[in-house]
């Protein structure tokens, strides 16, 4: 049996009738040619659009084979854009994941390898050129809408890193323990407490209205939109008007919440014009939290989910939609990262990337566009727990280093190496590290050259490319 009590069959028949529909679409969709260096507009950049959820499994999108969630909004989104099934995050938990994301780097050069929480006292660098801040330098406007948690001190906060405006939570939603002293959840805007607690029912919708004021209120000039949701982070909360509305109970009525929230958007790019000069990513920050059970997603069929680094944990849902640039109904299988959005997004803005400083992220609008022949810009990818190299990927072959385990003392056994091919085995269920000596040789080599670049706490490696994170 998979996840949440649905069959194999049922699953399989959906994805069987979206990879037809998918290819009749591709045969009318082809590109005429691959996106150029020209492309980027120099009078009216494209907008941006960054949604992206919190602990959503690989698996709970309705095109991604879901069962039981109805996510409508989505599945049209897919169909007139481009499913990534091959798209990771840069960590299995929320900081260090979003740091990723909005530097374009590993969440180890920029020092924020763990989850913040209320009583930290470090932030995202305020030296640190975030997405944002990229954008500005070609006149977008800016907003961030929901959970930013890369820093809760006025320092760290989005209007400190490029953000015109902001409105939403600075942690994770759970983040108020009586026993630590943790304050009720604070709702803010800008950089203003205006409801504590927030109400947390009724955030899904009122990020959407906030979205859809400031794409109203930009429509004239190029904007760049990151609206990282609360939900489906437990404890999930919905509103009345769609609890009980999923067959997979709350946490499916919070991502069918979702779904309408994004429709909502799209639907106003569509009403104003703008669907063509749009590009909207959706994806979520890491993978499900199985150990919430009922309230928890599914990573079927990967392994595992947040907090780890087998795929169920790194890998996640990926949809992108660009009407008239990125071709309807593809699916790229190729190897892509969250980072490689910071990258992307500069050169389609025509924004200069920083030459300061590394920049791990690589430009995909090669595989975006649906380029015959374009291939993963990775050779190789690294998975981090922590400050602790777990994994290596390279090609198809993913080695899962010698560790330790995870909440065990220091004198534990160690977990012996696993090789796994992703190709034939994305299930992570048959270790070939004694099948392939060669492969395990060359990754490990490979880990060693990450550890000299970012460090590795199981081995007491500092790391030599790092930048430090704020501090007050």
């Amino acid at each position: 049996m998979k996840p949440n009590g649905a069959s194999h069959s049922s699953a399989n028949n959906r994805r069987d009738f979206l990879s037809t529909l998918a290819g009749c679409a591709a045969t009318l969709a082809m590109p005429k040619r691959v996106w150029g260096e020209n492309d980027a507009q120099p009078d009216r950049p494209p907008n941006v659009i960054v949604i992206l959820t919190d602990d959503q499994g690989y698996q709970d999108i309705g095109c991604f084979g879901s069962p039981d969630i109805k996510t409508p909004c989505l599945d049209r989104m897919a169909a007139e854009g481009m499913r990534f099934t091959d798209f990771h995050v840069a960590a299995p938990v929320c900081t260090p994941s979003r740091a990723a994301i909005l530097t374009g780097c590993y969440p180890q050069r920029v020092s924020l390898p763990a989850v913040l929480f209320p009583n930290s006292k470090i932030g995202l660098h305020p030296d640190e050129v975030t997405l944002a801040k990229l954008l500005k330098t070609r006149g977008y406007a800016t907003c961030c809408i929901g959970k930013w948690h890369l820093g809760h001190l006025p320092p760290f906060l989005p209007t400190r890193h490029g953000f015109d405006s902001y409105f939403g939570i600075p942690y994770s939603n759970d983040m108020h323990r009586k026993d630590r002293g943790d304050p009720e959840i604070p709702l803010m805007r800008d950089e203003r407490i205006v409801e504590q607690p927030a109400v947390q029912e009724t955030l899904t919708e009122r990020y959407t209205a906030e979205a859809v004021r400031f794409i109203t209120a930009n429509k004239d000039r190029p904007f760049f939109l990151y609206l990282p949701h609360t939900m489906p982070h437990v404890p999930l909360h919905v509103s009345d008007r769609f609890k009980g509305r999923s067959k997979r109970g709350l946490y499916g009525d919070v991502i069918e919440c979702i779904d309408w929230g994004t429709g909502e958007i799209l639907d106003t790019l569509r009403r104003l014009g703008l669907a063509s000069r749009t590009l909207v990513v959706y994806t979520s920050d890491n993978g499900p939290w199985l150990t919430m059970g009922k309230d928890g997603g599914s990573a079927w069929p990967l392994r595992a989910g947040k907090g780890t680094t087998y795929e169920g944990g790194m890998r996640v849902p990926c949809i992108m939609w660009w009407p008239g640039r990125i071709p309807a109904g593809r699916v790229c299988s190729e190897l892509t990262v969250s980072f490689d959005l910071y990258p992307t997004f500069a050169r389609l803005s025509g924004a200069a990337l920083p030459r300061d400083r590394i920049i791990d992220g690589k430009d995909i609008r090669p595989l975006m566009s649906g380029a015959e022949g374009a291939k993963t810009p990775h050779e190789v990818f690294f998975y981090y727990r922590l400050d602790h190299l777990e994994a290596v990927r390279s090609g198809p072959w993913k080695l899962m280093l010698e560790r330790g385990r995870q909440g065990a003392g220091a004198g534990a056994p160690r977990l012996p190496a696993e090789l796994y091919n992703l190709q034939t085995d994305i299930g992570e269920t048959r270790n070939v590290a004694a099948e392939h000596p060669d492969v395990v040789a060359r990754l490990e080599a490979l880990a060693e050259r990450c550890r000299d670049d970012l460090g590795d706490a199981s081995r007491k490696r500092p790391g030599k490319n790092r930048r430090p994170a704020g501090r007050v």
